[in-house]
Parts: structure tokens; sequence; C-alpha cells
């Protein structure tokens, strides 16, 4: 099986995934456009008018031989995997699993996995997009502890340079998918965290996760410094491979 992937979760969300195999199934994706008066704290999607992107060939699920896998070529290191139902976004079609990771989660509701975006049949009048990404919410108190000891073990230089610049009081920790200009507070969606900074220093057991945040916005998917998300990706994996023994005792 040949596939074309584009970025799907990408800021603005103005590409799509592209790919082509055998029947019966089919990936139909439509992209939102950004609009002036879109507020994030609203629905994916609910101000947007949309870009319809059709597959004309199919995607089967019992190839397994064949490639299930796709890395985002516009964001090295984001993978979209193929995973057969039940989900918790469908019970009887298969979906793709977003995932900081090249193997394949262990299954299809691994805490590995950001969320899923749907997989559809041939005929649907409905074409999935940002506002059908849904989120899993096991994966974040692994993103939160991955932060959090990151930024104990200080392996995060922009991070460390944050806390330097500010000093003493409160930092916030921000997703990079949206950095706010100097001085300014962040959307709230963005916000990963707060931490206390004294000395110049942070101070990791201070660590306050943000309620608000999102894994997937407008902006696009949950985009970490490099530092942590090496910190990430280790957690990541470590869970992987715990899950993966569980399965097989």
């Amino acid at each position: 099986m040949k596939a074309n992937v584009f970025r799907v979760l990408r800021k603005q969300g103005t590409s799509a995934l592209v790919l082509s195999s055998r029947p019966p199934w089919s990936l139909r994706l439509s992209l939102p456009f950004p609009h002036p008066t879109f507020s994030s704290h609203d629905r994916l999607g609910a101000f947007f008018p949309f870009r319809h992107f059709s597959f004309t060939h199919a995607l089967k699920l019992d190839d397994r031989p064949s490639q299930t896998t796709f890395e985002d070529p516009s964001r090295r290191g984001l993978f979209y995997h193929l995973v057969p139902p039940p989900t918790p976004l469908s019970d009887t079609r298969p979906v793709f699993a977003v995932s900081f990771l090249a193997d394949p989660p262990p299954f299809s509701e691994s805490t590995t996995i950001l969320g899923w975006l749907p997989a559809e049949t041939p005929g649907d009048d409905h074409e999935a997009g940002l506002n059908d990404f849904m989120e899993n919410s096991r994966f974040l108190p692994l993103l939160h502890e991955a932060i959090s000891q990151g930024l104990a073990e200080a392996v995060d230089d922009i991070q460390a340079a944050g806390a330097l610049q500010l000093g003493e009081g409160w930092m916030h920790v921000h997703d990079d998918r949206n950095v706010p200009p100097l001085n300014r507070i962040g959307d709230p969606d963005d916000i990963l965290a707060s931490v206390r900074v004294e000395g110049g220093k942070i101070l990791a057991e201070t660590y306050q996760a943000m309620p608000s945040y999102r894994i997937c916005t407008t902006h696009g998917i949950t985009q970490l410094t490099e530092g942590l998300v090496l910190k990430l990706r280790r957690l990541l994996e470590a869970h992987a491979h715990d899950e993966s023994r569980r399965l097989n005792a």
C-alpha cells in the first residue's frame, strides 16, 4: 500500500491527511480554515467553513502487513496509527490514534495515545476534521508527569531561561504551539501548568497543572519544547512497554 500523508493537526488546520489503499474502508478528512471571530473556548470547528478532501481509494483494516502507521511530514515525531474498534470514538469503526511514538499502541485505548480521529466508510455524509478529534483524558496525567519530572531534572533550557528571566514569582509553562508575546498571559487552552520560581530557579514541587489545558486546539496538537518532549517520549515508551507486558502476561 502506498500512502501520502499531509499534516492533519497542524496550526490552523489548513492541510489534510491523504492516503490510498484498497476497499472496503476509507478515510475522509476535512480541515477548518481560521475565522477571525473564532474563540478557542468554543467547540472546534463551530464557526469554520470546511474544505473537504475525499478519498478515491479505501483503507482495508485486514491488511496488517501493509502500512497502517504514518508520520506527519510537517511535524516530525507525530504519528497516526490505524487501530480497530472498539475505541472511545467508535464501537464499530476503525480510527486513527494520534501518538508521539512511532510504534503502534499496545491496544486501542492505551494511555500513550493523545486522542483519536475517525476513519469512515464510503457513503457517509460526514467528513472528519479537527472538530471530530477526541482527546484521551488518560494521556493528560502522563503529560503532566513528564513535564513535572523534566522541570525537576532541568532537562529543558527554554524553561530554565524563562525562570532566570522572571527571577521571582509564578511562571506559566506554555504549549509551544501558541506561545504568547513577551510579558503576556497565554490562552488558557495553551497553558500547561504554573510553577513557582525563586532566585531564578524552578521549584518543580510547586507544579500545578492547568485544568483548562486542551490537547488539541485550533493551533494544533500538543507541542512541547525540545527537552520536555524528549522526556515525555521516554515516559510514553516505558508505559507502552508496561502495557504490552501486562497484555501478554
